[in-house]
Parts: structure tokens; C-alpha cells; sequence
């Protein structure tokens, strides 16, 4: 069923509503900067900030954060200089081996990512690559499942942002190693879809070392009086660009020590 909800600019309340009307009635709609043309990246956060609260409300339980437009080709397409943060739920977690539950979602894509599982409390500001790796406790490869309410991915990085950064679901690989003698910049994926492989990167995609990644979002959470707390997840932002997952579909993420993790279209 569709659910019509109209916009009023400068009503953060109903501009998280939109967004979540839109991903419970699995429908894409327009940016809500057409409504809102003068929303600006402060504010957006306020409306992801929202609509997280708007979620713990009905039940889920906040786990983790994740970044968004870490690769600098993303940044560059988008004309930023910068990631973005959300957050993740549990409702947002795909066991591994299940099929994406393709009746919850729009327009599906998928990108392998490093994970990160906080062993200790990560608080910037002053936050740097080699703190932050000291406080991970275990590292996966994932895949991450975007997707955008807003119809064919057209968006600002307003409007990215204050739909929690397109967030759909992820996937845990079974290999979790202690970060502790690895480079995680060298970590590599292939990512095979349908047997072709059609992208492959290594961790230094991620803001030249996925650590950076982390430190990035530690420090920019501290601008909000928040930090990351123990037992959180972190995706640090996809290796390589989204690729769409069709019906049917089977989607492989190879890394090089981090193990293999697949995940059917449905």
C-alpha cells in the first residue's frame, strides 16, 4: 500500500516520517529537497537523528553506525570532500545465508565493505587511525545492502544524509580476526555477481585505510556530544561502487583473509 504524506519545509518531525512511510511502504519517492530546497546538512542529521529515535520508539535496537561516500569516485560524483554517518539497527542485520527479503526493499544494490566490532569506547575529538584500530576488537568482511528511498538514487548529500544514508541491511562474513598485525588498507575483494567478477578494490579505497574511516566517524559523532560504544558494529564504507541486485541474483564477496560471504537476490 502507498502511503502519501505531504512535506512541510522546515518540519524535521515529518520530514523523518516521510522517509520512513516511504521505506515501510517500500515505495521510492522525490528528494525532500524539492520540498525543502534550503535544507542543509546540520539540519539533515537532525532528521536522520529523528527518524533513528523514531525507530527505537517502535522497538529496534540502535548496534552501530555506518559511513557513506567514502570512496573518493563517490565523493567526487556527488561534489563532497567528505563521508557520511548513520546508524544501524538490528533490524537492519541479513543472517548470512538468507535471501534479501526483497518485500521490504525498493531498488536494491550491493558493495563489500570492512566491519569493524568496537572491543572499546571510541570518543573523539583527536581521534586517529592507529587509536581507533586499537580499539576494535574484531574485523569482518561484509556486504552491505543500500537502499535509497528516493526514486532512480537521485539525491543531494542532504537529502543522502537524512535518509540515513540509504541504509537497507548487511551481511556478516563468517571470518572475524583481531585487527592487530593486519593492514587492512591491503585487505582486497572481489565482488562476483551471477560467476563475473565485476569490481574488485582494496581497503585503501576506503578513505586510503579503513581506520581513517573510523577515526572520521569517532571525532565527527563527537561534534554531537555522541561516541561509539563498546560492542558496536561499524561499516566503514563501500570497497568499491554498488552494484544492483536483481531477482535472482547471487552476490559474492571474496576478501583476500577476511572470507567469502554470498547473498542470493531473492
Amino acid at each position: 500500500m502507498t502511503e502519501t504524506l505531504e512535506l512541510r519545509s522546515g518540519d524535521v518531525r515529518r520530514a523523518a516520517e516521510v522517509l520512513l512511510a516511504a521505506e515501510r511502504s517500500v515505495t521510492a519517492r522525490g528528494p525532500i529537497t524539492a520540498q525543502w530546497p534550503d535544507l542543509d546538512l546540520r539540519t539533515a542529521y537532525t532528521v536522520q537523528y529523528e527518524a533513528l529515535r523514531q525507530r527505537l520508539d517502535r522497538g529496534e535496537t540502535l548496534i552501530g553506525v555506518k559511513l557513506g561516500l567514502t570512496s573518493r569516485a563517490k565523493q567526487i560524483r556527488m561534489g563532497i570532500d567528505s563521508p557520511s554517518l548513520a546508524w544501524l539497527t538490528d533490524a537492519m542485520v541479513l543472517p548470512a545465508g538468507l535471501p534479501l527479503p526483497r518485500g521490504r526493499l525498493i531498488h536494491p544494490r550491493a558493495e563489500p565493505e570492512i566491519v569493524c566490532v568496537m572491543g572499546e569506547r571510541l570518543a573523539g575529538p583527536g581521534v586517529t587511525a592507529a587509536s581507533a584500530l586499537r580499539a576494535v576488537d574484531r574485523v569482518y568482511g561484509g556486504i552491505e545492502i543500500i537502499d535509497s528511498r528516493f526514486r532512480d538514487f537521485q539525491f543531494t548529500l542532504a537529502d543522502a544524509v537524512a535518509d540515513n544514508s540509504s541504509s537497507g541491511l548487511f551481511i556478516l562474513g563468517p571470518c572475524g580476526r583481531s585487527p592487530e598485525g593486519m593492514d587492512l588498507s591491503l585487505e582486497a575483494c572481489l565482488l562476483e555477481v551471477d560467476g563475473q567478477i565485476v569490481d574488485s578494490a582494496t581497503g585503501a579505497a576506503v578513505q586510503g585505510h579503513p581506520a581513517e574511516a573510523l577515526a572520521l566517524a569517532a571525532n565527527s559523532l563527537s561534534e554531537r556530544g555522541l561516541a561509539i560504544e563498546p560492542g558496536s558494529i561499524v561499516l566503514t564504507g563501500g570497497m568499491t561502487d554498488a552494484v544492483h541486485v536483481q531477482p535472482g541474483a547471487r552476490i559474492a564477496a571474496h576478501f583476500s583473509s577476511l572470507g567469502t560471504i554470498t547473498v542470493a537476490g531473492g
